[in-house]
């Protein structure tokens, strides 16, 4: 056996990122540092085991050639023996090692924006709006997650038309990515009074972040309106004019935030979700497929387009992308997310080992 070319290259590449690092230039271009630190820090887990299997390697070539050898018998049972281990033990960390090298989505390490809707149902799917919102509060702490509000439209009964926010932390685009889509919950709404089960829909966006490095505004392309905050109700949340809505002027796009007090953080917030909707919006362009395939995941917010169904009678969530169904709802929207979120994560990289493996394939063959 002998090492793949690819694992030497990644040992190169690992030792020159810890050489770059120490570079005083590359310590004071803070943004070069971190670009550096990050690529590092992802191939570091890699690193690792392909040096454990480089070890096994050399403890295998070792081993072969004293049972070529053959002048001890117990020598020679010995190593076949170890062979035997080391085969295994090379298999294993080898597919380790392809998972850990494969493709990664630069952006999953940024921070999501969520923007959940409701859809067809009226105020039970505001309601269910705002048990999402719970949900996925309740798996940020799980993660030590920081959840940041930016923008919601409260309903009369306590229910959302609309609710921002931004999650913070470790790889928090990656798992939450494929939340994506339409959310359909099957249960009596409280405004029900026959006790009939009603089916709303709710829609999932997952945006990740933008960077002040990937989209520039202008500020002249930006106008700013402030207006007085009010809540549902016509009830006044205060008296000065802190709400601020903000338009994109060459595209039309326009974003609004009056969830706090002072009329400067309605504005950055205000610009954080237009950043990414702005990012977004520039990566449809660049990429048509991915536009498309985004607006599949998301649908059009009607029932028929559902991911998942949340059925309470039933007391089950069923995701109907991977057939993956759990009787616990309960555990589920309390934030107990995790069966889910590495299901479809682990779905994912199967479906890239087996394109990576069709791909090796045609290539021997070509």
């Amino acid at each position: 056996m002998e090492s793949n070319n690819r694992y030497e290259n990644v040992l190169k590449r690992f030792d020159q990122l810890t050489e770059e690092l120490a570079k005083p230039e590359n310590i004071r271009n803070q943004q070069l540092y971190r670009k550096l630190a990050r690529e590092r820090s992802e191939l570091e887990k890699a690193v690792l085991i392909i040096r454990r299997y480089v070890d096994c390697e050399k403890r295998y070539a070792e081993d072969r050639a004293v049972v070529k050898e053959g002048s001890d018998r117990e020598l020679v049972e010995i190593a076949r023996s170890e062979m035997g281990e080391l085969e295994r033990q090379m298999k294993t960390e080898e597919e380790s090692i392809k998972m850990l090298l494969l493709p990664r989505d630069p952006d999953d390490s940024r921070n999501t924006v969520f923007e959940i809707r409701a859809g067809t149902g009226g105020d039970e799917a505001g309601l269910f709006v705002a048990d999402l919102a719970r949900m996925y509060r309740l798996y940020a702490e799980r993660h030590g997650w920081k959840i940041e509000d930016l923008s919601s439209s409260p309903t009369e009964i306590g229910g959302y038309k609309e609710i921002i926010f931004l999650v913070s932390g470790e790889n928090a685009y990656g798992k939450l990515k494929f939340e994506s889509g339409v959310h359909r919950v099957q249960r009596v709404p409280v405004t029900e009074a026959g006790g009939r089960i009603h089916t709303s829909a709710v829609s999932v966006a997952v945006l990740p972040e933008a960077a002040e490095v990937d989209i520039q505004i202008d500020p002249k392309d930006l106008r700013v309106d402030v207006f007085r905050s009010r809540g549902p109700g016509g009830q006044s949340v205060n008296t000065t004019d802190s709400a601020v809505r903000i338009t994109h002027i060459p595209t039309g796009m326009v974003v609004q935030c009056q969830d706090e007090k002072s009329q400067h953080k309605n504005r950055a917030k205000a610009l954080k979700v237009l950043m990414a909707r702005l990012l977004e919006k520039a990566r449809c362009e660049q990429d048509e497929k991915i536009a498309a395939a985004r607006r599949v995941m998301i649908g059009s917010g009607d029932r028929s387009d559902k991911i998942r169904t949340y059925n309470f009678p039933q007391g089950r969530v069923t995701d109907h992308r991977i057939g993956l169904t759990l009787y616990n709802l309960k555990g589920v929207l309390d934030g107990d997310l995790g069966g889910i979120v590495d299901s479809l994560v682990l779905a994912h990289v199967e479906e890239l080992l087996k394109r990576e493996m069709e791909a090796a394939s045609r290539a021997g063959g070509a």
